[in-house]
């Protein structure tokens, strides 16, 4: 059936994000939009959405699977998984090699690591404290009057970089204050706010010679990866689409599941 497809979707507590995978692995549709309070309709908005971009219909699907916070609220995947495990399968698809995954989302910041046959180690996870993590920059892109999108570029072109001592999204906070009330170019405390989310998820694990990034955070900001990549001393890698690492993952999830 070359019109068969199968469907990923990974919905987490920030964004909703879904993968349609043709027979041959190749991402053929994709949507991410904000979660919002309704999972189920967010999760159907999705669908249709990548069901147009892949010039499918629901009667192609073949299997679908979910994963992340929401994942019991798709009313059209028949199985689930957890987002751990499909982060794992979507970055080994790309990468197939030891690896140490540096996940940054909306909420919360993982790190996975891999064998060289894909088969999980170890993984480590932050749901404590929002630093390291996409709310983190949100909530500082308030305190700085600078919208979300426009931060990654401003760091870039950041001449210094402000330290800042704590991780604490609320005492981070005082600090980028205080850093404006004494003349400290914005630009400069953005670069400062990257690398302490960076500094922060890097100190959460011992990380293996190979290393990618994923995640919403590390899609928008792709300064974060060269900081890494520059705090680290070695390239890091990144998939073709970070944000969908998890719902490819479990894309290929529900087509095991169906070859099986």
């Amino acid at each position: 059936m070359s019109n068969s497809v199968y469907i990923g979707i990974d919905l987490g507590a920030s964004r909703t994000k879904l993968a349609i995978l043709d027979v041959d692995k190749n991402l053929i549709g994709h949507a991410v939009r904000h979660s919002g309070t309704d999972y189920g309709k967010t999760a159907r908005l999705v669908l249709d959405e990548a069901l147009q971009m892949a010039k499918a219909d629901e009667k192609d699907i073949v299997s679908a699977l979910s994963t992340g916070y929401g994942r019991k609220n798709v009313s059209f995947a028949a199985t689930d998984k957890t987002e751990i495990a499909c982060h794992g399968k979507g970055c080994f698809h790309y990468f197939p090699k030891e690896i140490s995954i540096i996940d940054i989302g909306g909420q919360d910041n993982k790190i996975i690591k891999l064998n060289d046959k894909g088969f999980r180690l170890s993984f480590k996870m932050n749901r404590k404290c929002a630093a390291g993590t996409g709310a983190f920059l949100e909530e500082m892109s308030l305190r700085l009057s600078v919208p979300l999108e426009e931060m990654n570029a401003l760091a870039e072109k950041a001449e210094g970089m402000v330290q800042l001592g704590s991780y604490c999204t609320v005492f981070s906070g005082t600090e980028v204050l205080e850093n404006i009330r004494n003349g400290k170019s914005v630009a400069d405390i953005i670069k400062g706010l990257f690398y302490s989310v960076i500094k922060r998820v890097v100190e959460m694990d011992s990380l293996t010679s190979h290393v990618v990034m994923t995640g919403g955070v590390v899609a928008h900001n792709p300064y974060l990866v060269t900081m890494a990549g520059e705090m680290l001393g070695r390239k890091i890698l990144v998939p073709p689409f970070p944000q969908l690492t998890g719902a490819i993952g479990a894309a290929l999830f529900s087509m095991n599941a169906e070859q099986n």
